[in-house]
């Protein structure tokens, strides 16, 4: 408990006092957002606000995450270091926010609300997916545990969805396919949730209180643990360093949220986005949680189910739309809601999903005590 409340203590100094150093920076460079012109004209006088603040929130959560684990090192030199878990957390982290930097640096260096490619930008995630993918199914601890397995995942591991029922090199092709899948609807669920100020922010913020809580546990209940309860343990490979890590990705979003909340100083952009859907797939994956992710991570979910059915239904019925515009945020504002009011009432929504998938975790735990 010292190590998450010295890195989630680090994570909210570094991001609150380096954001705004940083918006200098932008603003010195002249790196502003440019807006879309389909989009509100209401986020038009957000033109020229500065982007990429993302790169602040992961450089936060890098520093905290290996400074926390020197001074805990220093306090006792038999303390744990760095985790297999941990460790490809944060590669995946940075390796979608650089993605998402090469994306936000196209727009700036060509002024235009367009950066990479489609194709280049999906070769690249994929390209950080899979090594991801490969990398977690190695490792065993001394327990034999390795930080992913092949099996799909609820609350824990389902033996009887396990994807290697055809040998290990199928699962494992298997694998690859099915930790992509949750990479990708993770990056583009943050990536479509993050278009109002502080919007995306606020819910991520919630969602990685919930692994925060979801790692503590499992660590305390964890098999082999004094305090495990029979077969309501958990086999996972590293709880509580994803705890730190979920504790410090909290603390350092609150702490760019106090620039990026209405009207916003700074935005994360894909930087932000890509490597925070990064973050929750990763948590989702090494955690053991891959399906109750679209209950904790249920607002990311409803936003990309709008434009989902946005543009099937527009192509289906020959230019109709469901709604106004979406990402489903926008409807709402286009239907009337101050900004404001629509990312309130879309935390209280993420709030509602984060609940209810704490609920179901503990519910799970319970049943089988």
């Amino acid at each position: 408990m010292i190590a998450l409340l010295i890195g989630a203590g680090v994570a909210l100094l570094v991001a609150l006092t380096g954001t705004p150093l940083f918006i200098k920076f932008l603003v010195a460079k002249s790196y502003g957002q440019f807006i879309r012109d389909d989009g509100p004209t209401s986020h038009h006088t957000k033109r020229g606000t500065p982007t990429m603040g993302g790169a602040v929130v992961v450089v936060a959560v890098l520093l905290s995450y290996f400074l926390t684990h020197l001074v805990m090192w220093l306090l006792n030199p038999h303390s744990p270091g760095p985790s297999a878990s941990g460790l490809l957390l944060l590669f995946l982290m940075v390796g979608m926010g650089f993605v998402g930097f090469l994306d936000d640096f196209i727009k700036i260096s060509n002024k235009r609300s367009l950066g990479l490619n489609a194709r280049a930008k999906l070769i690249l995630q994929a390209a950080v997916g899979i090594i991801f993918a490969v990398l977690v199914l190695q490792f065993p601890n001394n327990d034999g545990l390795r930080p992913a397995s092949t099996q799909i995942s609820l609350v824990r591991d389902i033996p009887w969805l396990n994807l290697a029922f055809g040998g290990t090199v199928l699962g494992a092709i298997l694998f690859i396919v099915w930790s992509n899948l949750i990479i990708t609807a993770a990056t583009n669920g943050v990536n479509l949730t993050d278009g109002l100020d502080g919007l995306a922010a606020g819910a991520s913020v919630m969602v990685f209180g919930a692994y925060t809580l979801m790692g503590i546990w499992q660590n305390n209940q964890a098999c082999g643990s004094p305090r495990e309860a029979g077969s309501g343990c958990y086999q996972v490979r590293d709880p509580l360093d994803l705890a730190l890590l979920a504790a410090i990705l909290s603390a350092a979003l609150v702490g760019f949220l106090w620039w990026n909340t209405s009207p916003a100083k700074i935005f994360m952009g894909d930087t932000g986005s890509l490597a925070i859907g990064g973050a929750v797939a990763g948590f989702a994956i090494l955690s053991r949680t891959e399906l109750l992710l679209a209950f904790i991570g249920g607002l990311f979910v409803l936003i990309t189910l709008s434009v989902i059915i946005q543009v099937g239904f527009f192509k289906l019925s020959g230019g109709k739309r469901v709604f106004k515009m979406a990402p489903l945020q926008h409807h709402f504002e286009l239907k009337g809601w101050a900004e404001v009011t629509v990312v309130v009432r879309f935390w209280i929504l993420a709030g509602l999903f984060v609940a209810a998938g704490l609920g179901i975790f503990y519910a799970e735990w319970v049943v089988l005590l």
